[in-house]
């Protein structure tokens, strides 16, 4: 278990350095292609509209020829992926580098999360998704940082040795025991998306991607425009990751012991309150300070999300291959419509308005939250 728990946690981890790498690299392609905010916003949403486009098929892949099969695969066209990209020389050719990595994640994620699942023990659950959503996270973290020393030292090089790294990790995969076979009900995937609370763990899914959306594309251009290179923006998003990465375990663990909600409420409480500062907030030092307590708040709706998606998968007798499936299509549709809308509305009505609209929708999903807990409590008493 400890073996595969480090597998997974290895190839997520790769999978979202890639992701957050092209953050401090972003200015220079808007500098070099002379790129609007639109276009670096759908320049950065390349990735999440592959997942969007391969979120089902990959869950289905990976519910029909099983996780490890699904990993392999999908670290093998994340590797041609990478590769593509070292090779990119205009805006098209790197988003569809971008695009073909994000459609590869959905047959990692898929497969990954649904192995290490199934061979855990449901009390277990939470705290297992936490430590695998933290080493998503510490890729998040290095991902700038990864970015950063890439354009210093050679771009090619860097997404070059990173595709030797996919293959490596896909040949450590195909050397591991295969996943538990699951029981499916021919009726799973019907009964799960006509559960309330399946559907509230995917959209815990897409609410902080599409916040994570907005702040990756318009933080890094404001602190750029303020004077912040590579690095110091590297070291903002790196600071921002670390405490995230840390805080995913526990956050995790209190879900298994106190009810997915408790952790959900707060989160959302703090998301609110953070995306209100941050559409009034123009000095560089607020702004660098206001992505370290997003990423907490925002970051801590990941886990307890996942794991009210695999509960909900198993009562309705869902493969969890396609539940985390379904799931990757959920987060993929934040990450395109974060930086494409929020880019949007910046260039038309300032940096403030995407951040107003997320405000609102963490206002509107906190209501929903707390009035449909209730009437599962009373039932309870």
């Amino acid at each position: 278990m400890r073996r595969l728990l480090v597998l997974v946690s290895v190839i997520v981890f790769v999978d979202t350095m890639l992701f957050g790498g092209l953050i401090p690299l972003l200015p220079g392609y808007v500098d070099a292609f002379g790129l609007s905010k639109l276009q670096a916003g759908l320049l950065f949403g390349a990735y999440g509209a592959g997942a969007l486009l391969g979120g089902v098929p990959g869950g289905l892949i990976a519910a029909r020829v099983g996780p490890r099969r699904s990993v392999i695969a999908g670290l093998v066209v994340l590797a041609i992926a990478s590769m593509g990209f070292a090779l990119a020389g205009t805006p098209a050719a790197l988003g569809v580098a971008r695009f073909v990595q994000g459609f590869s994640s959905t047959m990692t994620w898929a497969g990954a999360l649904a192995w290490i699942t199934v061979e855990t023990a449901k009390p277990r659950r939470g705290q297992t998704l936490g430590i695998v959503f933290g080493s998503a996270v510490a890729g998040a973290v290095v991902g700038p940082m990864f970015g950063s020393v890439a354009k210093s030292l050679s771009i090619e090089v860097a997404f070059v040795a990173v595709g030797f790294v996919a293959l490596a990790l896909a040949a450590a995969a195909a050397l591991h025991p295969p996943a538990r076979l699951e029981q499916p009900l021919p009726s799973g995937l019907a009964d799960a998306l006509a559960d309330r609370a399946f559907l509230a763990g995917l959209w815990l899914n897409t609410q902080p991607a599409f916040f994570f959306g907005v702040l990756d594309v318009l933080a890094p251009l404001a602190l750029h425009d303020a004077g912040y290179g590579a690095f110091a923006i590297g070291a903002v998003f790196l600071t921002a990751g670390l405490v995230e990465m840390g805080i995913n375990p526990f956050v995790g663990r209190a879900s298994d012991r106190r009810g997915r909600l408790l952790p959900i409420k707060l989160s959302l409480a703090g998301a609110f309150v953070t995306a209100v500062f941050l559409a009034f907030a123009s000095a560089p030092l607020a702004i660098a300070g206001l992505a370290v307590v997003g990423a907490v708040s925002f970051g801590s709706l990941f886990t307890p999300g996942m794991a009210l998606v695999s509960d909900r998968a198993d009562l309705a007798g869902l493969p969890l291959g396609l539940a985390f499936g379904l799931m990757n299509t959920a987060w993929a549709l934040g990450v395109v419509l974060g930086p494409t809308l929020g880019g949007g509305l910046a260039d038309a009505h300032g940096d403030a308005a995407p951040y107003f609209l997320c405000a609102a929708l963490c206002a509107t999903t906190l209501v929903a939250v707390v009035r449909g807990a209730r009437p599962r409590h009373r039932a309870a008493r």
